[in-house]
């Protein structure tokens, strides 16, 4: 073997250590990455922005795989555990979801019962009255004879709403009836005891107009009796 040959052996044994080296470098890399990652699961993304107490559905999330070990523990990573929930706060678009961003539907409890009656969407519900709020029921009287003054009332307070129905389009005998110039209601269901349930029902059937007023969360202080009928007399 002459000098040149030798030089293209050693030449030849360099090069296949350098690659060995950056091969072996390139493992311990990957390997040091993987160390770090760790396995991948399954979360999910809100697809777009989720309204509070709005009920959930599978096809408000978007499925997403990410390091287990960077996971939340609180992160939900089944969309079953959402079944029969609604949101307690604003989801926002692309944010994850977690278990503490969900609670149950509110229920009924012992005492309680369902009344469901329709609201103009336009003066009583305006999109912000969701499953789980708390809303205090306004009914307002015409006189019934001659003289008879006009009242404001306050049916409910505190009312808790179990469920907001569809927009639905009212028939003109429920407005001439009514006297009313609303086009569209919505379906309300409250949680209520038969004294409340039986005034909703009366209010319902008689007054001229029903509206709903949203509580603030923990507002809970009563309505003073001297506060609860109002007429124009009240401003003189």
């Amino acid at each position: 073997m002459n000098s040149r040959q030798r030089r293209g052996v050693i030449l030849l044994l360099l090069s296949v250590l350098c690659a060995a080296g950056a091969f072996a470098g390139v493992l311990s890399v990957i390997s040091d990455v993987q160390s770090k990652v760790g396995p991948e699961t399954t979360a999910y993304e809100v697809k777009s922005d989720v309204q509070p107490y709005e009920a959930l559905s599978a096809d408000q999330f978007e499925k997403i795989t990410m390091p287990e070990r960077w996971l939340p523990a609180t992160a939900v990573t089944d969309l079953g555990d959402i079944d029969g929930k609604i949101a307690l706060t604003p989801l926002r678009e692309g944010s994850l979801l977690q278990s503490d961003m969900v609670v149950e539907r509110p229920a009924l409890e012992e005492g309680e019962q369902e009344i469901a009656i329709m609201i103009d969407a336009a003066t009583g519900v305006a999109g912000k009255i969701r499953p789980g709020a708390a809303v205090n029921i306004y009914a307002t009287f015409d006189g019934t004879e001659q003289g008879d003054k006009a009242q404001s009332k306050v049916i409910v307070s505190n009312a808790e709403v179990i469920d907001v129905g569809r927009l639905t389009a009212l028939d003109s005998d429920d407005d001439d009836r009514r006297g009313r110039q609303a086009t569209e209601a919505v379906p309300i269901t409250f949680a209520l005891g038969t004294p409340d349930a039986q005034r909703v029902a009366y209010a319902e059937s008689f007054a001229t107009h029903v509206r709903l007023a949203l509580v603030a969360p923990g507002g809970t202080e009563p309505i003073r009796p001297g506060e609860r009928t109002y007429t124009l007399d009240g401003d003189k």
